[in-house]
């Protein structure tokens, strides 16, 4: 068997665009940090500044000589695109966790049905009035409308995590509300694109087969998380070799990515279930050593595969000739008003007082990683339009730093804000 091989010049040349994308998304990624604003959105706007909004505007021909280099160059700097939503997926499954604070109940249902269950219902109306600009090449309308009602409702756990933990938060009332509410939100809604994608591979909306994608899906949670319950009971067993562990996890990650793939479950969803199941078997108890390895490696992909995936998704938007201005703020406006009015409606029935509503309101828009992961699964199986991947894409960077900035906001007029949910007096 033989095997084509890129010439050296090719390898230099994708070894030159990997380090202007992963020097762009470090650079400005680093620069969000410092002024408090999500990494994510800076490792986006790295890629930006180097595709056809900036750089390869002004000098394409300097551009398109790095990342245009070759005719094939794109579909090898794609490899390290869905490596880097492989080990997203996957180090988030890792770190999901499905615990419900029987005290913190009514509060989390409440959260969830307002942040979920009424946006999605609320998106339906405005459907046609963007279809024409935002529908993609395959024009399916049932995978569109999933796709659309989950753009306003998605929220995202990395980047209020991270959120969480600068500001010291983490581990209270609040944030734990909000975490859980994230983790269920995100299944229910990565099920549903799930479906959206099974609708635009086949072609055809049957609702036998959606149902039996959204059943099929949901079984296989329900075994991951019968096999967590059971294996995590068991999980204390002899260490493994750290090149053992990271052999068979990645071995797994790839094979079950591929045999799900065959039965309509996108990569995205499989490697997500991977990490799910990983932590199932190894455990995640704190100062464990399986604990320390994943962190070794969350900290390799987030340094490496991660930022590139983001930059590849900057470098990808057009703000000049894809993008309209006003349709961008007008879905912005009705994804972020309908995914708060909402959570204050249905917090309109727990005793919580009025800034602690707001504040939950505000924090569920933040969409992070999982919006950029929507956009970018969509865009893929053209169900959606460029524009309407850049205008997911921009969403996704504004209500995460609305939301950043509000909560170190309240923080700094109230200390104590979060730190105990406060209840409207007792009569």
């Amino acid at each position: 068997m033989s095997l084509q091989t890129l010439s050296e010049s090719e390898i230099i040349m994708t070894l030159v665009a990997l380090a202007l994308l992963l020097a762009a998304a470090f650079g400005v990624g680093t620069f969000m940090e410092k002024i408090k604003a999500p990494r994510v959105v800076g490792e986006i706007t790295g890629g930006i500044l180097l595709g056809g909004t900036f750089l390869y505007h002004f000098f394409p021909n300097v551009m398109g000589g790095i990342f245009l280099a070759y005719e094939q160059e794109g579909k090898v700097l794609n490899i390290f695109y869905q490596l880097g939503l492989i080990f997203l997926m996957f180090l988030s499954g890792y770190n999901t966790k499905l615990e419900v604070d029987r005290e913190n109940t009514k509060t989390i249902a409440c959260v969830f049905a307002g942040a979920t269950i009424l946006p999605m219902l609320g998106a339906i109306p405005f459907i046609p009035m963007f279809s024409d600009a935002f529908i993609g090449e395959i024009g399916n309308d049932a995978a569109f409308g999933l796709v659309f009602t989950i753009g306003v409702a998605i929220t995202s756990i990395p980047v209020i995590s991270k959120i969480f933990f600068d500001m010291g938060i983490m581990n209270t009332r609040f944030s734990n509300t909000v975490l859980t509410v994230s983790t269920f939100q995100d299944l229910c809604l990565w099920i549903l694109l799930n479906a959206a994608t099974r609708i635009a591979a086949t072609g055809v909306l049957r609702v036998s087969d959606m149902l039996l994608v959204v059943g099929f899906t949901l079984g296989l949670f329900a075994v991951a998380k019968l096999i967590s319950d059971h294996a995590g009971r068991k999980a204390q067993g002899e260490p493994v070799r750290a090149v053992t562990f990271y052999s068979l996890s990645f071995v797994v990650l790839l094979a079950v990515c591929a045999g799900l793939y065959k039965v309509g479950i996108n990569i995205m969803y499989s490697a997500f279930l991977v990490g799910y199941l990983v932590k199932s078997f190894v455990g995640d108890a704190e100062e464990s050593e399986p604990k320390k390895r994943m962190e070794a490696l969350g900290n390799f992909a987030f340094s490496f595969f991660v930022p590139i995936y983001f930059a590849l998704v900057g470098i990808q938007l057009n703000l000049i000739h894809d993008f309209s201005l006003m349709r961008f703020l007008i879905f912005f406006v009705i994804a972020f008003g309908l995914e708060a009015a909402g959570t204050l409606i249905f917090l309109q029935f727990t005793s919580l007082n009025a800034a602690t509503k707001l504040n939950f309101a505000v924090t569920m828009n933040a969409r992070g990683g999982p919006g950029i992961v929507l956009a970018t699964v969509a865009y893929s199986y053209r169900i959606i339009s460029v524009e309407f991947f850049t205008v997911l894409i921009l969403t996704t960077m504004l209500s995460s730093l609305i939301a950043g900035y509000w909560l170190r906001r309240q923080q700094k007029l109230d200390p104590d804000i979060f730190m105990n949910l406060t209840k409207m007096p007792e009569e």
